[in-house]
Parts: C-alpha cells; structure tokens; sequence
C-alpha cells in the first residue's frame, strides 16, 4: 500500500495542480491525504473537489512537522511495514514516474529506509529565480554523478519505508535520539526534514536519491523571502548537527560545515585583497589567476547544460552568479553567527 501525506498551510493557490501530479502518476498512491494545517483558505475545500481526503490538525503550534506528526500518528497503525508513504509539499509537482522509480528501489534494497526526489525550480522570481533555476540545476547535476548519493531526503518529495518510521518513533520514544517525545519529526527544530534524515540513518537505514525520481518546486520571488529560507536551511542544519554530535553518521556532515566556513572565509579574504588593491593601485593582473578564472567560467557553463545554451552564455560571463554566490555565503557567514551567538532562532 503508498499513501501520500501533503501538508498544507493556506495552499489554495496551487492544492488542485499538486494533488493532480500525484494523481497521474505511472504508479499512483492508493490514497492522497491533505492535512490542512490552521488554514484560512479554501485549501480543504479544494483539496476534497480534486479527489484528495482531508484532515485538519488540532491545536498544532508545531507548523509542518506538528502536522505531519498528526497524521502519521493516525495512520501509521492501519499500514504494514513494507507499505510505503509519499511526503510532499504542497508546492511541489511530481514528474510521473517519481512515485514509481522510488518503490523500485526501495523494494530492491531492504536496508533503503528512504528515496527523495531531485527538484529543479518552477517559474517565476524573476532575476532571483532565474538563479535558484541555475541553482538546482546544479544540485541535480551532481546528484547523477554522484549516482544518487543523498545528503538529505527533502520535503520537496521523499517516499518513506513505514518500517524505517516506526523505528524512529520507536527511538524518540525511547530517547535514543535528541529530544524523544515519541514523534516522527522534531517539532523542536528549524529544519525537519534535514533532522528526520539524520534520525533515519542513525537507527541504521540507508538513503538515496535515484536520478529518475525528478519534480518542480517553488523558488523564492524575493531577495529577503530567499535569504529568510537559506538562514532557515543553514542554521537548522548545523544545530541538527550540534544536536547529534560527532558521530559515524554525521561526520561527512561536520566536514561539510567545516569546508563551508573555510570557503566563507576564502571569499572575503579575497575580496577584501581584491578592494585593497584597487584602492592602493596595487593591482596586478597575472596569468594564472586569469587561468583560474577562465576554469571557474567553463564549470559555471557546463553545469548549466540541462537549462539550455542561452543561459550557459549568461552563465559563461561568471560575474552575474558570483555575486549570487557571494550573497548565499554572506547568509551562511549570518548562520554560523547567529549559532555561535545562541541568537533565538525563528522559522
């Protein structure tokens, strides 16, 4: 048996075009379950009209993850261990044979407690979004050649083993992992789905996320809705790990951290030799710089093929992203802070 479980939080806008993604796909659930999360829309009405069951959380103060704790705990009785559970957000729109791809390889490997699926970005956002577009793009690209290896199973779209749930249920409960309580996701925690990852691999399941698992998400429109989701991302992460510690799981995780913060700190070293220079008229131009430079050109092209020549050109000039870059790094630099300096932390 699939199920899929879709939170929704005032999603009227776009409930209808995503339930009928997971409708057509080659493999469709057996069922679609909205959980109306303290909507003020007509979410559930729609939901309902577009063939989906609705249900509405209670009291929940726990955004996402309150909800979907909500309706795991009322399903996951009904469902047997090698049935299957599709988690997506309201936002997202599967490619057809996401739901298909994913039981495939759950089904070929025992020990796969989860499968998420690679997004690229929707329309919209302008200049922004023209960027996270090239972003994704990119993660995409290093997903295939990395050949499926998975840092987290997103919220975007992830299908479940519903014996790899009830073994982190069972672990929360019996606080072998942080905060226990009994609960699928931390309701504590900025990132859940980064959290619930962490939590699937410690009770020893693996992850993966097959290149033919594909969907569209939603990209942010703004430069502050953007720079509010990536502190939310960077900081959730690295308290997720603070929350673990140093452990077999989490150690590639801490060398991550480590490496970002080393290129943080590479990037304004260099541009702050880069300002220095031009306000001492000290500046050379030499050829290997300008050979390293061209090398960062042709990756920024080639990783951009799947969007098209067009951009590839765009992408070719290096400025326009280096300057994307360095904003998504001055946001990380904002994360380690606010960690470091035990700010509150807000969704």
């Amino acid at each position: 048996m699939i199920i899929a479980l879709l939170p929704a939080h005032n999603e009227a806008a776009g409930i209808e075009e995503a339930i009928a993604s997971v409708h057509s796909q080659t493999l469709p659930p057996d069922e679609i379950l909205v959980v109306c999360d303290n909507c003020t829309d007509d979410t559930g009405a729609l939901a309902a009209a577009a063939g989906a069951r609705v249900t509405a959380t209670e009291s929940n103060t726990a955004k996402k993850a309150g909800a979907l704790n909500q309706a795991l705990v009322r399903e996951i009785s009904r469902l047997d261990d090698d049935d299957y559970v599709l988690i997506k957000d309201a936002d997202s729109l599967l490619d057809p044979t996401l739901i298909e791809a994913a039981v495939r390889y759950l089904d070929g490997d025992p020990k796969l407690g989860g499968v998420s699926g690679t997004f690229r970005g929707g329309a919209g956002g302008g200049f922004v979004g023209w960027l996270q577009r090239n972003e994704y793009a990119r993660y995409a690209r290093d997903v295939r050649r990395l050949k499926g290896e998975a840092l987290v199973l997103t919220g975007t779209a992830s299908v479940f083993r519903v014996a790899a749930l009830k073994d982190i249920h069972a672990a929360r409960h019996n606080s072998s992992l942080p905060f226990g309580g009994g609960r699928f996701y931390d309701e504590h925690v900025l990132t859940e789905d980064n959290e619930l990852t962490l939590a699937l691999m410690h009770c020893g399941w693996k992850i993966l996320a097959p290149r033919e698992c594909t969907l569209t998400t939603e990209v942010m429109e703004t430069w502050r809705d953007l720079a509010r989701q990536r502190l939310r991302w960077k900081r959730g992460a690295l308290e997720n790990l603070i929350d673990y510690g140093l452990t077999k799981v989490t150690a590639s995780y801490w060398r991550r951290q480590f490496m970002s913060l080393v290129s943080i700190l590479a990037t304004f070293i260099y541009l702050g030799a880069l300002v220095y220079g031009l306000a001492t008229h000290s500046l050379h131009i030499q050829v290997f710089w300008l050979a390293v430079t061209a090398v960062f050109c042709v990756e920024r092209c080639v990783s951009v093929r799947d969007r098209g020549w067009k951009i590839q050109l765009i992408a070719l000039t290096l400025v326009i992203e280096m300057v994307f870059d360095i904003y998504l790094q001055s946001v990380q630099a904002w994360a380690f802070a606010n960690v470091a300096l035990r700010r509150k932390a807000l969704w």
